[in-house]
């Protein structure tokens, strides 16, 4: 037979030697992404990383097994020990996917968080307001500084109103971000302030004050407060102008106006003692009574109370079917309801006004605010 001539496979040669070559460069290259990732990957995966990064310089594992109390050389040993006889080649290229893997999923994870929220409203710093499926929702974002309430995010509230009142949402919501509803008034407000400005202070913050408990009385809508964690001071009072009030088994109600030598407002001197009773209120705006979110419920100031593990689940539940009702005759019966007290509402608001002027300006409630931030800085 005539002799046949062999064949070497020359270009499947050369593509091996530069896959071999593009993999020690994107081995290199993962390893300096890794040490850009922002976020730990977790023990799981970096024992992964480990073995992988081993095999991929050292081959297989030839370390001596450490000893059983040695939780952290054992767990490494153990990952390195499993990749068995896996090739330096296949590690260094497993290792690479890996990183990358992470990579990809850290940064569709930041693009996420850049990105605007679905039905996100612009211009706000204080807030986070959206208007989805019928809702808009007014969300408190101050939650470093548990969503105190200081003179932007005031203002911020009172454009989110007017903005929510007029477009096609059919419901209103306001809620907190993070683990507070809202600690009320930021008590930087009255700080930084010199002695001769005082009274203008004193002039221009009830003014803001009173514009903001207006957009309460007259907004035109179903107003929903959900309340997901603890409430101080004037997020407190204006409860009473919202149409239904949901909170979480740990929210707590507060209004500590007589320890630091101010009044109550957000139509509060008037309202709470309807909805709760002479004694009750007087408990809570007079003597600083805090209220457990069962206790405000029984009380009548809150709707319903949920349990904290399926709080948001079931309110926007209700609150989504809610939306589903017809527009106008939410807002026409809303309207109605409101339209009884709405005069008085607007005279009680500013006459709680004029006293906090009297009352911003006494030596009592300076002192009582000083004294607030001197216990404080000791905690």
């Amino acid at each position: 037979r005539p002799t046949q001539a062999v064949h070497v496979p020359v270009i499947h040669l050369h593509k091996t030697a530069a896959t071999m070559q593009v993999s020690q460069q994107d081995f290199q290259k993962a390893q300096e992404q890794l040490k850009l990732l922002k976020k730990d990957p977790g023990n799981e995966m970096k024992l992964k990383l480990y073995a992988l990064f081993k095999q991929a310089t050292e081959g297989p594992c030839n370390a001596p097994k450490p000893g059983m109390l040695d939780f952290v050389k054992k767990a490494k040993w153990d990952a390195w020990n499993s990749l068995g006889n896996l090739s330096q080649d296949d590690a260094r290229q497993k290792y690479a996917e890996l990183v990358s893997s992470l990579v990809s999923a850290e940064s569709a994870h930041q693009k996420k968080e850049a990105s605007p929220e679905e039905g996100r409203h612009d211009g706000y710093e204080t807030l986070i307001v959206t208007t989805k499926n019928n809702i808009t929702k007014i969300m408190f974002n101050r939650p470093d500084k548990k969503n105190a309430i200081n003179h932007q995010m005031y203002r911020e509230v009172i454009k989110a109103l007017e903005e929510a009142g007029k477009n096609d949402s059919t419901i209103a919501v306001i809620t907190g971000n993070g683990d507070y509803y809202s600690s009320g008034n930021d008590l930087n407000n009255f700080t930084n302030v010199q002695p001769g400005e005082m009274e203008k202070m004193a002039k221009e913050g009830a003014v803001l004050l009173k514009d903001f408990v207006g957009h309460f009385i007259d907004f035109p809508k179903p107003l929903i407060a959900v309340v997901n964690g603890p409430a101080i001071g004037i997020c407190v009072t204006v409860l009473g102008l919202c149409d239904l009030v949901y909170a979480s088994d740990r929210a707590t109600f507060h209004s500590p106006f007589s320890q630091l030598g101010q009044s109550p407002e957000g139509c509060s001197s008037y309202l709470f003692p309807k909805i709760m009773g002479l004694a009750k209120a007087s408990e809570m705006l007079l003597f600083n009574k805090k209220l457990t979110a069962a206790e405000a419920c029984a009380q009548g100031l809150v709707t319903e109370v949920f349990p904290d593990s399926s709080f948001q689940k079931e309110v926007w539940a209700r609150l989504e079917a809610f939306a589903s009702l017809p527009k106008n005759s939410l807002a026409v019966s809303k309207q109605l309801l409101r339209s009884w007290e709405k005069e008085k509402l607007h005279a009680v608001n500013s006459r709680e006004c004029e006293v906090l002027i009297e009352r911003w300006l006494s030596d009592e409630c300076v002192n009582a605010i000083v004294s607030f931030f001197q216990k404080k800085s000791k905690l």
